[in-house]
């Protein structure tokens, strides 16, 4: 489940939620009904390799629901077994929701527009998708040596200075 949220960026209960109902691997994208999102609007993620090569590895585990444990759905990502198994990984501080913040951030800093990281993300509103633009400055790197090409003086200008300290 944290492999799938890394790879597609959807929340919490949109993974826990994830019916067999809701994917379609031939088209490689997975549908969630305007009830299902935080947005309150239906939404479609696109799958890429990764997301169906997980998706395909849950098939035949249970008929209903995607993600299970021992048969049941898993109802709940951020709970006890989560934080169990962040503490066997020495890791602190880290939440379920995170994983859709590294999920943006690799996108931002693959160079993934903010326009497009929006709409991927499901975001209400580019603010929301601003919180990742630092930690990307590619599309700022043709503009940055704009002051740094070699100027160069004319006659004219010369002329100008000059006769201005006249």
């Amino acid at each position: 489940m944290a492999a799938f949220t890394l790879a597609t960026g959807l929340r919490e209960a949109n993974v826990t939620g994830l019916t067999w109902q809701q994917v379609d691997l031939q088209r490689r994208v997975a549908w969630f009904h305007a009830d299902q999102t935080k947005p309150g609007r239906a939404m479609a993620t696109p799958l890429h390799n990764e997301a169906v090569l997980i998706l395909r590895a849950q098939i035949g585990k249970h008929n209903t629901w995607v993600f299970t444990y021992k048969g049941k759905p898993v109802t709940r990502a951020n709970n006890h077994a989560w934080r169990k198994a962040l503490k066997r990984a020495g890791i602190d501080d880290f939440r379920w929701h995170d994983l859709r913040h590294t999920w943006a951030s690799w996108h931002v800093q693959a160079g993934t527009p903010l326009n497009i990281l929006q709409e991927l993300g499901g975001w209400e509103s580019v603010e929301m998708v601003r919180r990742y633009a630092h930690l990307s400055a590619d599309h700022l790197v043709e503009y940055a040596g704009n002051i740094s090409r070699p100027r160069v003086i004319t006659d004219t200008n010369l002329r100008q200075s000059e006769e201005k300290k006249r």
